[in-house]
């Protein structure tokens, strides 16, 4: 018998799934908290408690993770120097502020244009490689000819013995602004990436695991691990594509909407005929548009461990996640004692950070790099929660803020606070952690706005159920429509909405919310077996889809039946005769596809292959088109590798 392990790893949990290869059927799934900043240790823990005489049967393993997505919305991708190749609009904007721009490039046949300035590239690998991680080069039509792009990549490589990306190896898209931006946030991904992708082989070959290892990408298909390691652009957004594919493969339902309450935030999507929709524009992350290929969802920064807190008497939710009180007094023995003897805080004063339920721990990151308020700071916070009254006290000051937030998107420091599952816990709806935390950060924070802790819990509840029920709508209607879903959804009218497709939810707690959400919503709510470890199912379903487009054009106008181009991602060739270019412009399409399928483990026969065709020409046109498009498709199934 052989079965399907399927991992996912977030901000809060690593969860796992075995799958039995003769039926689908989930035969076993554990949780265990994400561990940093060694992610082996969380991934280690969650395999163990599986069933060990089915593991050893594992002959597929899938992953998928939001620990890209976190870190480019958080802001803690490492630093990445951007060489651009050619000319760029001074007012453009980039997601690093190391980068240069040097002569280059080439032009829409691959011709060179300007010839590459060397020497400027050197001077600045030489000037920078003390101060970033990775760098990323994109040249003007460097997709038409990566010659210029390739060139500054060895050139960079040899100075600093870093790692580069460059935009042609991520996209084949005309577009060197968006390009040149995924370029860069995928190399701020490669240190995170390496360090799952790492930490997941290292750990599956320890126990002596003989599987094909596959991650799932943000458009729901899968690739080699070791691909991921090269673009590990594509894995943003892989943590909700699992949780829609996980939704509809424990749910039964080809088509269905998606909600999945995360640690940090919940994900919204659907799913139609068992076919997601595909953002044909590039997906947008924390502000920058990409050219990444990547599910219809969208984000909102609430999620079972977003900070609850109050200012001006007013109970705000998130965006910033934390160690939920009642988790954190379980690791942290002596949190409730602190909490215990905590002082009132003037109401004047409250903030975000300066809360009577918010604390702080040191991480375990190295500190590197910290200005001098940084490391006076760090070095009053330890492995024991501190809290921002003891700050003070130690500090002889207020704690600045900015020195605080500063700390917890380096990475180096971790807040604990009162959160959605605090106030679940209060409730008596999820009980899984320490209640007297939960009970007491309540009682501590219901006292500035007026109200008792079990109405200010349900408070709390109402409002993620609220939000989880407008981001679902918000994301089915048109963007115009949103005042009214705002409005509709506020409890001041005698309706609600009604959908024609179910809701399926998933996340650790989601049950607590389907009284709320069908109050809400007209719709069949659907909270399935094993909804705790979706996106852990989620990343098993994934298939191995790869498209590759080839094109063919003529090397003159002035000569359009003579001399032919083609442009493939990663190259381009001349060839004399166009039958002869189509034919080989076809071979490189398909081979590119299958090879793709034989890393995710699907044979060329077990492979699904659909060739299109699109020419373009001017009307009544004598000669071989002016452009042809050829696009290979190649669909295949890694999960028929655990039915053998």
């Amino acid at each position: 018998m052989h079965y399907g392990l399927g991992i996912d790893t977030g901000g809060t949990y690593t969860d796992a799934v075995l799958l039995r290869g003769s039926d689908g059927m989930i035969v076993d799934s554990k949780k265990a908290f994400t561990t940093y900043p060694d992610l082996q240790i969380g991934i280690s823990a969650v395999l163990d408690a599986l069933d060990q005489e089915l593991l050893s049967q594992v002959n597929l393993v899938s992953v998928s993770t939001t620990l890209s997505t976190n870190s480019l919305l958080e802001g803690t991708g490492t630093p990445v120097g951007l060489v651009l190749i050619g000319q760029h609009p001074a007012d453009q904007e980039f997601p690093t502020p190391d980068l240069i721009v040097v002569p280059g490039g080439h032009g829409p046949g691959g011709e060179e244009e300007v010839p590459l300035d060397t020497e400027a590239i050197r001077g600045f690998g030489s000037r920078t490689k003390d101060k970033v991680s990775a760098y990323a080069i994109s040249a003007f039509f460097g997709t038409r000819n990566p010659e210029h792009e390739l060139r500054a990549k060895s050139l960079i490589q040899k100075i600093t013995g870093k790692p580069v990306v460059c935009g042609h190896e991520l996209s084949q898209e005309l577009g060197a602004y968006e390009r040149a931006v995924t370029a860069v946030l995928n190399a701020q991904l490669i240190p995170i990436t390496h360090l799952f992708v790492s930490a997941v082989m290292a750990d599956i070959r320890k126990r002596g695991i003989n599987a094909r290892m596959l991650m799932l990408k943000c458009d729901g298909s899968v690739y080699n691990l070791e691909d991921a390691l090269e673009k590990p652009i594509e894995t943003i957004f892989s943590g909700p594509a699992a949780s829609l594919l996980g939704a509809s493969y424990l749910a039964k339902l080809d088509t269905c909407a998606a909600i999945d309450v995360g640690g940090t935030s919940t994900d919204v999507s659907a799913i139609y005929h068992g076919v997601p929709e595909i953002s044909v524009s590039g997906s947008v992350v924390g502000g920058w548009k990409t050219r990444v290929r990547a599910m219809k969802m969208e984000t909102s920064a609430t999620g079972g461990d977003s900070h609850v807190w109050i200012t001006d008497g007013k109970v705000k939710i998130g965006p910033r996640r934390v160690i939920p009180l009642c988790v954190a007094a379980v690791e942290y023995p002596g949190l409730l004692q602190k909490l215990s003897h905590m002082r009132p805080l003037p109401r004047k004063s409250l903030d975000e950070n300066y809360q009577p339920t918010k604390f702080f721990v040191r991480t375990g990151y190295a500190s590197n790099g910290l200005n001098n308020e940084e490391a006076e700071m760090l070095q009053h916070i330890g492995s024991d929660p501190i809290s921002i009254h003891e700050l003070y006290t130690y500090m002889h000051a207020m704690p600045s803020g900015k020195i605080i937030d500063s700390l917890i998107k380096k990475r180096l420091v971790q807040a604990i606070g009162f959160t959605p599952t605090d106030a679940l816990h209060v409730r008596g709806e999820y009980t899984a952690w320490d209640l007297d935390a939960s009970h007491m950060g309540a009682e501590l924070l219901s006292r500035y706005n007026g109200s008792k802790k079990y109405e200010f819990c349900t408070h709390v509840k109402e409002h993620v159920a609220r939000n989880m029920a407008y981001s679902q709508m918000a994301f089915l209607l048109p963007e115009r429509s949103r005042p009214l879903v705002d409005e509709l959804l506020s409890g001041l009218y005698p309706a609600k909405f009604s959908l024609k497709l179910p809701v399926v939810l998933l996340g650790g707690p989601v049950k607590a919310y389907s009284e709320e959400m069908s109050a809400l919503l007209d719709a069949y709510i659907i909270v399935p077996e094993h909804a705790d470890v979706g996106n852990a199912v989620g990343a098993l379903a994934g298939k191995g889809v790869k498209k590759v487009e080839v094109l063919i054009m003529p090397v003159s106008i002035e000569k359009p039946a003579e001399d032919f181009l083609i442009f493939y991602p990663g190259g381009r060739e001349r060839v004399v005769d166009y039958r002869e270019a189509f034919e080989r412009a076809r071979q490189i399409g398909l081979d590119m596809v299958l090879d793709y399928e034989n890393r995710c483990g699907v044979s060329k026969e077990e492979t699904q292959i659909n060739i299109s065709v699109k020419n373009i020409s001017p009307e009544n046109w004598p000669h071989p088109p002016l452009e042809t498009r050829i696009t290979v498709v190649g669909i295949g199934d890694p999960m028929m590798i655990i039915k053998e």
